[in-house]
């Protein structure tokens, strides 16, 4: 059970990846275009926002169900890791919370906006630094194994 949780985790994450950068290029074109926030604007976001949660929900069972996430901090301590170990066990699961929470924050925020420029402007900056932040923490050298 444990491998497929893994595998989903790691196959979800490209597409998560890939509607992050088709939300926020769509933000960055209709923020500079001063297109009119429409109901497709809203979907692409919201189907983002959907994903983004489920990668959430994935990665917190692969968490405590990994032998070198929650567990591996409970065997050797924070003190016991080398900078792989802890770039998996904490650095990867604390700063993609914080960049859901941002992309979040961005949803959240867009719906009590009027004008279709602060919309986009919303989710450029929230999902864009949300973006950058789930990039810098993916664990590449277990990608490309």
């Amino acid at each position: 059970m444990y491998l497929f949780i893994q595998k989903f985790h790691s196959g979800w994450a490209y597409l998560v990846l890939i509607l992050l950068v088709v939300t926020v290029f769509n933000a960055v074109r209709g923020f500079f275009s001063k297109k009119e926030f429409g109901a497709n604007d809203r979907k692409i976001a919201l189907i983002t926002l959907i994903f983004c949660h489920i990668q959430l929900l994935v990665g917190l069972v692969l968490y405590f169900q990994s032998p070198i996430g929650f567990n591996l901090i409970q065997s050797v301590g924070m003190s016991g890791l080398d900078a792989a170990s802890r770039l998996t066990a904490v650095e990867h699961p604390f700063t993609n919370i914080i960049a859901l929470t941002l992309i979040t924050i961005g949803w959240s925020r867009h719906k009590k906006l009027e004008l279709s420029t602060a919309k986009f402007k919303s989710f450029m900056i929230f999902y864009g630094i949300g973006l950058i932040l789930i990039l810098s923490m993916i664990p590449w050298h277990l990608w490309f194994k």
